[in-house]
């Protein structure tokens, strides 16, 4: 957005590669990737003490508060290739009445509905179609319940990337609609998600599209993550950054799945 130093000053990135989560073998960066030869997720790696050299306490403190202001920590390399729709930073919302009620200590929800469509997948499929637009990518396909279809289907579409999204029978008529309305091709499918998820495996050979399946492809968590880097920013980044790759990869692992649950200690220790 203009003004937005996030999203029009170029930064250095620090992706060396990518790595098979079962396996650890390497797979390169900058090149189309769904799953490892094992069949396992890849997940993408940094160099960590290049980013504690690069992103210091001050400069994190000077950038808008959105998801972008990590840089050095995600994957997209140019800023002409980040899809952005505005992805603020979500508040922390204290529940002291429903605490109470409940008698289990204190609760706080990280408010996701403040992201562009609605809910926490947008992290991770702006993520996604960013990637898909530095590679070349021209049609993504994925199974989903609603919010994930809307999120790939809002951003693909306004780079003009073609989107198709398979839905179980049973998804909510307004899930649908919303999917459509963003610029999607969409299909009830007489089943279950696991349905739903066979045949985008099985087309992508005959209809030419790319898999952006939950863990079928590396980037979606990578925008998942920052669910956690943001509570308390400058803390976590830097015991990342001091601890080395292990930590960025429980981040990563945290942050999968269709449930959002980032855990993260005072030192950057992710639980």
């Amino acid at each position: 957005m203009k003004g937005n130093d996030n999203l029009t000053i170029e930064r250095p990135t620090f992706v060396t590669h990518l790595e098979c989560a079962m396996e650890g073998d390497r797979y390169p960066a900058d090149q189309i990737h769904n799953l490892s030869k094992a069949g396992k997720p890849l997940l993408v790696r940094y160099d960590l003490a290049g980013v504690k050299k690069a992103l210091t306490k001050d400069a994190l403190a000077g950038r808008p508060a959105d998801m972008w202001r990590y840089r050095e920590l995600l994957p997209v390399r140019k800023v002409t290739d980040i899809v952005s729709l505005g992805e603020v930073t979500t508040p922390l919302i204290r529940l002291p009445k429903l605490a109470k009620k409940l008698g289990g200590g204190e609760i706080i929800v990280k408010d996701e509905g403040r992201l562009p469509t609605g809910s926490f997948k947008a992290r991770g499929l702006v993520m996604a179609v960013s990637m898909g637009k530095a590679l070349g990518i021209k049609h993504m396909a994925m199974p989903t319940n609603g919010n994930a279809g809307a999120a790939l289907a809002a951003y693909a579409t306004s780079c003009g990337i073609k989107t198709t999204i398979f839905c179980p029978a049973d998804t909510p008529e307004v899930n649908v609609s919303e999917i459509e309305l963003q610029g999607a091709t969409v299909y009830r499918v007489n089943g279950l998600i696991d349905d739903c998820g066979k045949i985008v495996g099985e087309g992508k050979a005959k209809a030419g599209w790319f898999d952006t399946s939950t863990l079928k492809e590396p980037y979606r968590i990578e925008g998942k993550k920052t669910m956690g880097l943001e509570h308390r920013p400058d803390r976590h980044v830097e015991g990342l950054c001091r601890a080395g790759s292990h930590r960025l990869h429980r981040l990563e692992a945290a942050a999968d799945g269709g449930g959002a649950g980032v855990g993260l200690r005072a030192d950057g220790a992710c639980f």
